[in-house]
């Protein structure tokens, strides 16, 4: 059984259908990514799958639990990292802890046992009784997924985890995910780091307007979308250069001042551009944000 099934969900404000017909499964044990750009429904889905709205039509489950009929019972086996921290500054980071413990119904000792494992796996332990606001912004992050274990849960809803952070932060805290995922915890994870997509996920589902609009392994989308090498050529004139090395590239984008070429031989392009003093280039295998940006367009959305 899913950890997580989405069947056929609509959701409406207004006139405006935010989320469209959207179905997926999270099988327990996955790790699952829900991208798309800003307003694409990604957090009108998550507030579904938590009970906090109600569907206008479809169905959702969550850790086989019917949602909304059956959601307090199914965010029991739950644990939430919000995209914005919430953590109560009036308290020690040991607190913090304690305090949500108890929204579980875990008794006093039962929840001071857990502090010091949870301490240990967001490396907080001598951070125990600091305040929140002493904390740096990658601290409280840790916290806050330290917290949403208190109740050692099957599933973990992520929004957006590692937004602000460091690269070093946002290292630790994919490691951490990582063994999270080692330990047969269910994760779904909305990110715009698409780096972190690729890393974490085993597999992403895109939306955009509120549809699905691909799903599957990140290296599978990478080779059915992509399926060749990229050139980011950084020059005075991206549209001649687009003319010029059009003939060489299976498909060309502009973005600013950035010309995309994708090759399926890439030393024809190499040998035009590498004595090139006013040009700047890099040659990479396509990734995730090539997937992502040919699905929902290099333009700005509001």
């Amino acid at each position: 059984m899913p950890a997580i099934a989405f069947d056929q969900v609509v959701k409406h404000y207004g006139n405006r259908r935010v989320v469209d017909s959207l179905s997926f499964d999270v099988e327990p044990g996955e790790c699952f990514g829900l991208l798309g750009p800003n307003g694409a429904g990604k957090t009108t889905t998550l507030r579904m799958l938590l009970g906090i709205v109600a569907p206008d039509a479809g169905h959702i489950r969550l850790c086989g639990e019917p949602v909304p009929a059956r959601a307090r019972i199914a965010r029991s086996r739950v644990g939430v990292v919000p995209q914005f921290d919430n953590l109560d500054p009036d308290f020690s980071v040991r607190e913090n802890l304690l305090v949500f413990g108890r929204y579980f119904g875990l008794s006093g000792a039962q929840a001071r046992a857990l502090v010091a494992p949870l301490l240990e796996f967001a490396r907080l332990e001598s951070k125990a009784d600091a305040r929140v606001g002493e904390l740096s912004g990658g601290m409280r992050r840790r916290l806050t997924l330290a917290r949403a274990l208190v109740n050692d849960p099957d599933v973990l809803v992520m929004d957006e985890p590692t937004t602000g952070l460091d690269p070093q932060a946002r290292h630790l805290i994919w490691e951490r995910l990582r063994s999270l995922l080692a330990r047969g915890k269910t994760i779904l994870l909305t990110t715009h780091f698409m780096e972190e997509a690729e890393r974490l996920c085993d597999r992403v589902c895109v939306i955009e307007e509120g549809r699905k609009i691909a799903e599957g392994a990140p290296n599978a989308l990478i080779e059915s979308e992509i399926g060749c090498d990229v050139f980011e050529v950084y020059g005075p004139d991206p549209l001649a250069l687009r003319d010029e090395l059009a003939p060489l590239a299976a498909r060309t984008e502009i973005s600013g001042e950035t010309l995309f070429c994708y090759v399926d031989d890439p030393q024809p392009v190499h040998a035009r551009l590498r004595h090139r003093a006013n040009l700047r280039y890099l040659h990479r295998p396509a990734n995730l944000e090539d997937v992502f940006l040919r699905l929902t367009g290099r333009e700005m959305q509001d």
